[in-house]
């Protein structure tokens, strides 16, 4: 069995997400260099080899080195992954820029889309770094807690270079974390993204108290909404079927470990949104995608319902009572098109 190939990585972001990842890949023997913005709690990590503010408790490995200078962190790493929210996503490319060796690859963990444009984050990486960097998207069914306790889990690389997946993936692959590679680097993105916003919903509905049946439609009718949006964009109807989009789904719909279910749960118990994401106190992507995602549907002439709805609680203060009422009264209709059914005799 050969020995896998070490590579130095650098991860920007010292939230839970991109600390998860790093002790992940460190725990596989790599070397790994954090950075985040907030210096001091940098220093504290440092000195107490924990991220307190986010996963208090677990051990930063000892390969897993806390850095407080951007430039001597880029400096010494081979691989950057990026693990910053999605708002602060092109800002950081930017910044990172100048500091890139030539042809390093780059990869992010980042849900969600760019702020008031909707562009797909793999476009945005395209148009800052241009073609020189090979990319890749890493994705699927995980919550940070559990991957820096080393639970199972499995995670998804997305990149259209097949040689960078499949090393990044086995930099990721430990005795607790299964990495698969797909080229869909759109249809991972599309997964990552429209589950945030549907897990909104989802705790919405339990908030409301509506029940399991409500919950069980649905996530089956948000499905339907991400595949009429995949479909339109080009994605794969194989990638929402897999880890990043029915894995994604199932996970952020239905545990409260999940910002964006635990936002629709307070909305759904009665609070205002600004209260709501003041509850939650951290980055709730779903929130910073809503619009984006329905403006990318409504530019793609897809209906989004679900999606639709939400806006309208998020941001024009409509009753969360209202909205289920407004999705429960849309015209009937068959589930597939009759048109869609083939005979197979």
């Amino acid at each position: 069995m050969h020995a896998p190939v070490l590579m130095p990585t650098t991860v920007i972001g010292s939230g839970a997400w991109g600390t998860a990842l790093a002790i992940a890949m460190a725990r596989n023997g790599h070397e790994v260099w954090l950075w985040g913005r907030d210096h001091d709690q940098l220093c504290q990590m440092a000195a107490e080899r924990i991220n307190r503010s986010y996963l208090p408790d677990a051990v930063l490995p000892a390969t897993l080195k806390v850095e407080t200078d951007m430039q001597k962190a880029l400096s010494q790493c081979r691989h950057v992954l990026i693990a910053v929210p999605s708002a602060a996503f092109s800002e950081t490319l930017t910044t990172i820029k100048p500091l890139l060796k030539a042809d390093m690859p780059i990869s992010w963990a980042t849900k969600g889309l760019i702020p008031q444009t909707g562009q797909f984050l793999h476009d945005a990486a395209s148009e800052i770094l241009g073609a020189q960097h090979p990319l890749a998207v890493v994705s699927g069914p995980s919550f940070a807690a559990e991957v820096a306790a080393g639970l199972p889990t499995a995670l998804t690389v997305a990149s259209r270079d097949t040689a960078f997946a499949t090393v990044l993936a086995n930099v990721l692959h430990g005795s607790a974390l299964r990495a698969y590679t797909t080229a869909d680097v759109l249809g991972v993105q599309i997964g990552g993204t429209v589950k945030n916003v549907l897990a909104i919903a989802a705790g919405i509905c339990d908030g409301l108290g509506y029940g399991a049946n409500a919950r069980a439609a649905l996530l089956t009718r948000g499905m339907a909404e991400i595949m009429r949006l995949a479909n339109a964009l080009g994605a794969q109807a194989e990638t929402m079927f897999g880890l990043s989009g029915m894995g994604d789904l199932i996970l952020t719909c239905t545990d409260n470990q999940s910002r964006n279910r635990q936002l629709g749960l307070a909305i759904g118990a009665g609070l205002s949104v600004d209260l709501a994401v003041k509850q939650v106190g951290k980055t709730v992507e779903g929130m910073h995608a809503a619009r984006e995602v329905l403006l990318r549907a409504q530019q793609a002439g897809v209906e989004m319902p679900i999606v639709e709805q939400v806006c309208k609680i998020l941001f024009e203060e409509y009753d969360p009572r209202k909205s289920v009422q407004a999705l429960l009264c849309r015209e009937q209709k068959a589930e597939s098109p009759l048109s869609d059914i083939r005979d197979t005799n």
